[in-house]
Formats: C-alpha cells, sequence, structure tokens
C-alpha cells in the first residue's frame, strides 16, 4: 500500500543546461514574482486552512479533503522551491535598453525569411518564459543558438529531423517583451 503522505518525485521543470546563467526579461521576472506570491501568499494559506479543517474531522485515510489537500500542498511546495531557486539564479537582461542592433543576442526579435519565401518572428526569452504560441524561444533552443550572434543578412542553416533548413536573417530589434 502506498504511503499518500509520502513525497512524489515530478521530473524537474525547463532544466537549465549545466553551467549557463538563467538569463530571463523583465516581464518574465516579474511574471515568476507574481505567480511564488500567489501560491504563498494566497494559495498555500487558504490550503493549509483546508487541509487543518479536513484533519479535524477524524479519519484521514478517506477524507478527500485531507488527502487532496495534502497532495496540492505538496505540489506548491515543490514549485515555490523552485520558483525560489529560478529567481535567486535569475540574470534580468531588459533587452529594451541594448538600443540599435543588428545582430542578434538574448532578447532579440528576429524575423527569419524561409526557403520558400514566408517569414516567421521570434523573440529570445529565457528558458521559463518560453512560448512558442506566442513566438517566444528559449534562448537555449536549438533555433535560438542556430541565431545567436548572426547578423542582419546572413544565413543560418539548422539541423530539422526533416533535414537541414536555410533561414535569413531579416530582421533585428530590441523592444520591450511583457
Amino acid at each position: 500500500m502506498r504511503d499518500e503522505d509520502e513525497d512524489e518525485e515530478l521530473p524537474a521543470l525547463a532544466p537549465l543546461p549545466h553551467g549557463v546563467k538563467n538569463y530571463i526579461t523583465p516581464g518574465g521576472h516579474q511574471k515568476l514574482q507574481t505567480e511564488l506570491e500567489q501560491l504563498w501568499k494566497v494559495e498555500r494559506p487558504v490550503l493549509v486552512n483546508t487541509i487543518t479543517w479536513a484533519a479535524s474531522n477524524g479519519d484521514r485515510s478517506e477524507n478527500g479533503d485531507y488527502i487532496y489537500g495534502k497532495r496540492r500542498l505538496r505540489e506548491i511546495d515543490r514549485r515555490v522551491r523552485f520558483l525560489h531557486k529560478r529567481l535567486e539564479q535569475a540574470e534580468v537582461v531588459d533587452p529594451a535598453k541594448r538600443g540599435a542592433c543588428e545582430q542578434v543576442f538574448f532578447g532579440a526579435t528576429v524575423t527569419v525569411g524561409h526557403e520558400d519565401g514566408s517569414e516567421a518572428t521570434y523573440a529570445i526569452v529565457g528558458v521559463d518564459e518560453a512560448d512558442l504560441t506566442r513566438g517566444h524561444i528559449s534562448w537555449v533552443s536549438p533555433l535560438a543558438r542556430t541565431l545567436l550572434k548572426l547578423h542582419e543578412g546572413d544565413v543560418a542553416r539548422l539541423m530539422t529531423p526533416a533535414g537541414i533548413v536555410e533561414l535569413e536573417v531579416l530582421r533585428v530589434c530590441y523592444l520591450s517583451l511583457e
């Protein structure tokens, strides 16, 4: 029989490659701070009260509020530890302060041209901010690593499962990313 209070190991979220800095934009840093504050100051205290109430009801082995509450509390505590660690390691880089630059670095918003004539725009952000639906890619992703240090007009060769794809860097700008 499994002990409900035993901590389950969950896989680490968005691991950083060993030995690299945790670059993050100001908007991404604020988002992590807000999540940490919400978990620690709002969700956790309410949950602790619920668990205390549920524990006072007697038999804990079949008490759904207690069992779910303890499980959720472990999840919150694990996420709080993760956020604390990430924020401690974070090196905030504001792309808007870079100014005019035609070379791709962290925080750049890059428009690339594909071989078929189509274009795509990507913002190179921290690992905790990556969201492909918004065009935000992690700076450690293969695409971003291929684009880093290139200039406008350079052609990048990206190895994909379908083969090598050539991308031309059309525009590079540094905007405030929220």
